[in-house]
């Protein structure tokens, strides 16, 4: 997987490669039981150290969009049904306040949210 890591960003590394599978995940380039590649693997194709790959995959892992077996090496687990985690509803809440903050009302907000929520649909 080739991930586009913006190593100027006030983002973290690991966060950006956690998010950037997230998306990959639910636009359907990674499907259910998709490989992933390893930690050392992920790193060096990324030029990141080990413990920032092992980082966004434990993330990942306990946020449920992967799971890892020694023999199976590490997938994407199946569609999630426990909805969005707490830190995916905080930092919703923080972006429609700054959202409300530039002026947008409520029509206008969720307008914005369809747009981008096609968007993402048909990358």
């Amino acid at each position: 997987m080739l991930l586009r890591l913006d190593f100027g960003s006030d983002i973290p590394i690991y966060q950006q490669i956690r998010d950037q599978i997230v998306v990959g995940i639910a636009d359907g380039r990674l499907s259910p039981g998709a490989r992933l590649a390893t930690v050392r693997a992920l790193a060096e194709e990324s030029g990141v150290n080990t413990m920032t790959v092992s980082k966004a995959y434990q993330l990942l892992k306990q946020e449920g969009y992967i799971q890892t077996d020694r023999r199976s090496g590490t997938v994407v687990c199946p569609g999630q049904t426990t909805g969005p985690s707490g830190a995916t509803l905080r930092a919703l809440r923080v972006s429609l306040s700054e959202l409300r903050l530039a002026g947008l009302d409520k029509e206008k907000a969720l307008a914005l949210c369809a747009r981008l929520y096609d968007e993402e649909g048909s990358v």
